[in-house]
């Protein structure tokens, strides 16, 4: 499948001179959003995940049916304060500012194999602090997939080491 026929790009979105990937168009065409689950899902697997995580909230859209496709546990990786058990958190920085994602204490084991989904790789602040959560609890990351990566932004560089799979590259 031609994934990228089936994501909208939006000129001058938010700002003037970006163009915007909205995976809206995707997410709503069923046999599109099945197919991209059942990669990732596939990917999953090959890596014998014992867990997948995806960050809020995007992630929360391709994470949750994977992990149900596979029977794994879901986890959501949030923003400070959203969680009501003890947490540790990460910091990260964005193109305009900092910002902080949050995982509970007890949201994966040590020695879990965890494949962490979300929709866009850019310049990898996201994945990198969800990665540094997971790892920080003890599991080892086995994997990272994303719908869309900004291969011009460089994010993968920032993943040296980690087996990265991207279904449509811009």
């Amino acid at each position: 499948m031609n994934y990228k026929d089936k994501i909208r790009v939006i000129s001058d979105f938010p700002s003037p001179g970006i163009r915007f990937k909205d995976i809206t168009t995707l997410l709503k065409d069923g046999e599109a959003f099945r197919a991209a689950i059942d990669e990732f899902s596939k990917f999953a697997a090959e890596r014998n995940a014992d867990i997948i995580a995806g960050p809020e909230s995007r992630g929360f859209v391709l994470a949750a049916p994977m992990a149900y496709a596979l029977s794994k546990g879901f986890v959501p990786i949030r923003k400070p304060g959203k969680l009501p058990h003890e947490t540790i958190s990460a910091d990260y920085s964005l193109e305009y500012g900092k910002d902080s994602l949050e995982i509970h204490k007890d949201a994966v084991q040590p020695g879990q194999r965890v494949i962490i989904a979300d929709d866009l790789l850019a310049t990898g602040g996201t994945i990198g602090a969800t990665i540094k959560l997971v790892e920080s609890l003890g599991a080892q990351v086995v994997g990272v997939c994303f719908l869309v990566e900004l291969s011009y932004l460089n994010g993968r560089e920032k993943l040296n080491g980690y087996d990265v799979f991207s279904l449509v590259q811009y």
